[in-house]
């Protein structure tokens, strides 16, 4: 044996013995002994759109409120048009009054000086099961009621003059709801929402991205019987939920895999779900259009060969994951190496209608929610510190290209 096939046979075992024990816990999975990674059945690549918008027309929105809000994952408008309110990352509901923002609601009452003020969305992550996380916000257009997703203290309901949420649902078949996610309310006061994992937590949602973990569920919420059933169970990271325009059905979003899905609460299909479009990314939330009955997708990345591939190889991705490399380059990887954003416009079919970008993250770096409002789109993220805002009268017609 040669010395040079010596040494990186010699190197080779000296990195699996290091990944094997992890000596300085620095992997991405070290204090998770049960993480298990699962296959990930992404689409083939040629199912896969590939639509782009080679304009970049998001860099032609509005950034509003910048340091002023952070992390707001979700933004909704009330029965009167007011707004927007938003969910942001230190537990609290704000709503714009026109001029400022103030206090609407919060989820959490065990708030203390752990929840003031940090320097960014990340910083409230550890105290998060404290201080409360609101993700999607929806109002009962009856009754002016704001429904809350939070992903530590379930399902809640706050009345239109704000205050601390009164909780709804925190389990769901005897199964706590470990991270509620999104919602939306019909007009019987039905309310469909996700719980996108009954392992991980939303303080641990990159473990969860990276393990693939199947326990998401679709949940309704009965407000007669105020019974929580479950619709749809072993879903990889369920997001986003919303119901079409005419209350048939709902579409929901499955992150890992990259695509909507359609479960029908109507008709001959009532209770059944199938696969409703191919997203050419992954998915955070969706939104219905009260214009044309379309569905707007805030897609947080874009696909690509890596995350196609370790998908696909729960044990490679496994033994990735051991490298002593932290858990946010792990992520940045997975998502293509930097942030971006990407819209997604599909109509009541599930056809791919138009798409915009900011392919550079110059502008937008990331999108969580996009909701349409008086011919705009109001675009909220997790990660970022303003809600950006695009004016849909400057989108080229053909801004949808392959």
């Amino acid at each position: 044996m040669s010395p040079l096939v010596s040494i990186l046979t010699a190197s080779v075992l000296l990195l699996a013995l290091y990944c094997g024990i992890d000596p300085f816990h620095h992997s991405t999975i070290y204090g998770f002994p049960d993480f298990v990674a699962h296959r990930v059945d992404v689409p083939d690549w040629d199912l896969v759109p590939d639509a782009k918008d080679p304009e970049n027309l998001l860099q032609n929105s509005e950034i509003k409120f910048l340091n002023q809000v952070q992390g707001p994952e979700s933004v909704a408008f009330d029965p009167l048009g007011r707004g927007p309110y938003a969910g942001v990352a230190d537990g609290r509901v704000l709503f714009w009054d026109g001029t400022s923002w103030t206090d609407f609601a919060v989820t959490s009452p065990n708030r203390s000086e752990l929840c003031d003020l940090k320097p960014n969305p990340r910083s409230y992550l550890k105290n998060e099961h404290i201080c409360g996380r609101p993700l999607g916000l929806r109002f009962d257009k009856k009754t002016g009621d704001l429904y809350i997703a939070d992903a530590y203290f379930g399902l809640l309901k706050v009345g239109p003059e704000g205050g601390l949420a009164t909780p709804l649902a925190t389990e769901a078949e005897g199964i706590p709801i470990r991270f509620a996610n999104d919602l939306d309310v019909d007009d019987e006061g039905n309310v469909y929402f996700s719980d996108s994992s009954t392992k991980y937590q939303r303080r641990n949602f990159m473990q969860l991205v990276f393990s693939g973990d199947p326990s998401g569920r679709l949940l309704k919420y009965d407000p007669v019987t105020k019974e929580t059933s479950v619709l749809e169970r072993n879903i990889q990271f369920p997001n986003g939920v919303t119901l079409s325009k005419d209350g048939t059905f709902l579409v929901f979003c499955e992150g890992p895999i990259g695509r909507l899905r359609r479960h029908w609460l109507k008709g001959e299909k009532a209770g059944t779900t199938e696969l409703f479009a191919i997203l050419p990314g992954h998915p955070d939330n969706v939104r219905t259009s009260s214009k044309d009955g379309s569905f707007w997708v805030a897609i947080h990345c874009r696909r690509n060969l890596y995350a196609f591939t370790v998908s696909r190889y729960p044990l490679l991705r496994h033994l990735i994951l051991k490298l002593p490399i932290p858990a946010f380059y792990q992520y940045k990887t997975f998502i293509g190496g930097r942030f971006h954003a990407m819209v997604a416009k599909y109509s009541p079919e599930g056809e791919l209608l138009q798409v915009l970008e900011d392919l550079d993250g110059k502008v937008v770096r990331a999108v969580s929610e996009v909701d349409e409002h008086d011919g705009k789109l109001w675009m909220g993220s997790v990660l970022m510190n303003f809600i950006a805002v695009y004016d849909l009268a400057a989108a080229a017609p053909t801004s949808t290209t392959s």
